[in-house]
């Protein structure tokens, strides 16, 4: 198996728990070793790794295949753009870049060097939006009519990671949370028509957006994504209302915990909810209605390293390509005006 060796650009929160475990279990990728610009830790997690001292020296390694943009958002373009212009493939962390018109210049700019360029929306190998999808696609529920994806949290504290907190293009609940939900929504539903937000600043002394509620517009639906940081008993984070029926399903995966936790992908129990987290559907046959729980799917993010691998060596299209990190801040892009001037933004 040919091996795409690997460097991250940093080896905080998202390499550690989302990133390294991945490359280093899969036969296709080599983890050579991450940026890290005071502690120096990923050698004590993987043996053969090196710490680079600096970006120009990750970029400056022939031997690096595929550089993984896992640092804030507002530096993903800068560096994201300096390593296509090195040759190499690159992974970007949601919520990809700070604009649409940033997103569409890298997707050009790899397209045009023969490049492959992933965003990580990992999201997407969820068990609990795996399992909603399911649900979809077997049309159990007849035509969706209305669908409402949620990441509600109660945590009214501001974030210790000051870039989070501090305005930037990359700041905010909606480029952090709300590229998920918005991600989400677009795989099962494509791009809609227009775009109405509401989109606030709730917590003391915050001085970034955290708090949104978008509706995505279409001819035969309304889609509604929301996110928020008081929200101590949320409603259930999916619930598709369509034709036939309805499903409602909490946002329980578990894998975030467990990566957190030191359980590797591989472990028997990795990526498994517990049965009391299973959704509910309600739906008609024979026109009598029916009630029935549903066994949640396995999420496991392990799944989009192999579509990376795929794409790669085998010349396929990215897991979550460029055109999809570029719609998602389209959208993005869009709630903003819309919350702004107040008036439906059309696509």
């Amino acid at each position: 198996m040919n091996q795409i060796r690997t460097a991250l650009l940093s080896y905080g929160m998202s390499g550690k728990v989302f990133h390294a475990p991945f490359l280093h279990l899969h036969p296709g990728f080599e983890l050579l070793g991450s940026w890290e610009r005071s502690k120096k830790l990923i050698q004590n997690d993987y043996d053969n790794t090196r710490s680079y001292a600096s970006l120009e020296e990750v970029l400056n390694d022939e031997s690096v295949d595929l550089v993984v943009v896992n640092t804030p958002t507002y530096t993903h373009y800068e560096y994201a753009k300096k390593a296509l212009e090195a040759g190499k493939h690159i992974i970007v962390e949601k919520a990809f870049v700070g604009s649409s018109a940033e997103a569409e210049e890298l997707r050009d700019l790899a397209k045009s060097k023969g490049l492959k360029l992933a965003v990580f929306q990992n999201r997407r190998w969820d068990s609990d939006f795996q399992t909603v999808k399911a649900v979809i696609d077997q049309g159990v529920l007849g035509d969706v009519v209305e669908a409402r994806i949620a990441f509600d949290r109660y945590n009214p504290a501001l974030s210790p990671k000051t870039h989070k907190e501090t305005p930037s293009s990359g700041a905010g609940i909606i480029k952090d949370l709300g590229a998920h939900v918005i991600d989400q929504a677009l795989t099962l539903f494509g791009m809609p028509e227009g775009v109405f937000a509401d989109i606030r600043t709730t917590r003391k002394d915050s001085e970034v957006d955290d708090y949104f509620d978008i509706l995505l517009k279409y001819t035969d639906k309304s889609v509604h994504v929301h996110g928020g940081y008081f929200f101590a008993q949320p409603h259930e984070e999916f619930a598709i209302h369509g034709t036939n029926g309805s499903f409602l399903k909490s946002r329980a995966d578990v894998q975030e915990d467990q990566l957190k936790a030191g359980i590797k992908p591989n472990d028997d129990e990795y990526g498994i909810e517990p049965d009391l987290a299973q959704g509910l559907v309600k739906f008609m046959k024979n026109g009598e209605p029916q009630v029935e729980y549903v066994e949640t799917m396995h999420g496991d993010y392990m799944e989009y390293f192999e579509g990376v691998y795929q794409s790669i060596v085998n010349d396929v299209p990215e897991p979550v390509s460029a055109q999809d990190g570029v719609n998602v801040m389209k959208i993005i892009d869009a709630a903003f005006d819309s919350a702004e001037s107040g008036y439906l933004i059309k696509l």
